[in-house]
C-alpha cells in the first residue's frame, strides 16, 4: 500500500475524485499480544438507505467464476461473472451515464496497469425500487396492525412537531438518493425492464503482478489452456479484458 500511496493520491487529486477506485479513509495497525494486524478503511460502495438486493463481483474472467453453494446460502450472496451471464443480468443506464462511467473506468484501469496491479473487481450492487416500495408498504401495514391491537384499535394522533426546522428537508422518494453521498450510484434509464439503482465501484486493487502471480498464471494456463479466460494475467491484459467485459454489461 505504501509503495503506491504517493502516485495514488496524485491520481485522485488530478481527477478531482471523479473515479471508481476505492476512497481510502484510514490505515491502521493493531497489535494484540505481539501479533500485528493491518487494516484499511474505505468508503462504502453501497448506500446507507437504499437496500441492495443482489450483488456481483466481476473480473471479466470465466474460469471458476461462479458463486459456491456455501456462498449462495448466505442472506446476500456475492455472485460472480458466470452467475451474472447466466442470470441474463444487464446494467440499464442511459447513454450519458454510460459514457461518463466508461470514461472513468478506462482511466482507472489504465492507471492500475501502470502500477502493475491486477486481480481487482467491479462490485455491482442492485437496488430494486419496486421491491423496496412494496416492502415499505407491507412494513407500514404491519406496524399499523400492531399499534391498533395494542391501543384497542384506536390509533392516536402524533404530537405536533416541536420545530419546523426540518420541514425543508423532505425525505427522498423511492429510488432517490443524494449523489454527493451515494457517489457510486446510478439510476436505471426510463426504458429499463425494472426500475433499479446500481452501485458500481472497483475494489480489491492491491494485488501486484509479482513472481507468485506469474507462477499462478503459468500453472493455470497449463491446466485450462492458453485461450482460457483465467483471472491471473499480466496487468495490461487484465485491464483491457476487464474494461471490455464491463462495457458489454451496460445496456
Amino acid at each position: 500500500m505504501h509503495n503506491i500511496l504517493k502516485k495514488y493520491h496524485q491520481f485522485i487529486v488530478e481527477c478531482h475524485g471523479n473515479t471508481l477506485l476505492p476512497q481510502f479513509l484510514g490505515m491502521y495497525r493493531l497489535t494484540v499480544d505481539g501479533d500485528e494486524t493491518y487494516m484499511i478503511v474505505t468508503r462504502n460502495v453501497f448506500s446507507h438507505r437504499l437496500v441492495v438486493y443482489k450483488k456481483y463481483d466481476l473480473k471479466g474472467s470465466t474460469v471458476a467464476r461462479e458463486a459456491s453453494d456455501k456462498e449462495k446460502a448466505k442472506e446476500l450472496p456475492t455472485y460472480k461473472d458466470n452467475d451474472f451471464i447466466n442470470d441474463g443480468q444487464k446494467v440499464y443506464i442511459d447513454e450519458n451515464n454510460k459514457k461518463v462511467f466508461l470514461e472513468k473506468l478506462k482511466r482507472d484501469v489504465e492507471f492500475l496497469a501502470q502500477l502493475k496491479l491486477m486481480d481487482y473487481s467491479l462490485l455491482v450492487g442492485i437496488h430494486d425500487v419496486e421491491r423496496a416500495e412494496q416492502e415499505e408498504v407491507e412494513s407500514e401495514d404491519n406496524e399499523g396492525d400492531e399499534e391498533g391491537e395494542s391501543d384497542g384499535g384506536i390509533v392516536g394522533t402524533p404530537p405536533d412537531s416541536p420545530s419546523n426546522t426540518l420541514d425543508n428537508n423532505k425525505p427522498f422518494g423511492a429510488g432517490e438518493f443524494d449523489s454527493a453521498i451515494d457517489v457510486f450510484a446510478i439510476k436505471s434509464h426510463e426504458n429499463a425492464p425494472r426500475k433499479e439503482v446500481y452501485f458500481m465501484a472497483i475494489i480489491d486493487i492491491l494485488t501486484h503482478y509479482d513472481a507468485k502471480k506469474k507462477a499462478a498464471h503459468a500453472a493455470k494456463t497449463v491446466k485450462h489452456g492458453a485461450g482460457a479466460e483465467i483471472s491471473t494475467v499480466n496487468p495490461e491484459q487484465y485491464s483491457k479484458r476487464f474494461y471490455d467485459f464491463i462495457a458489454t454489461i451496460l445496456s
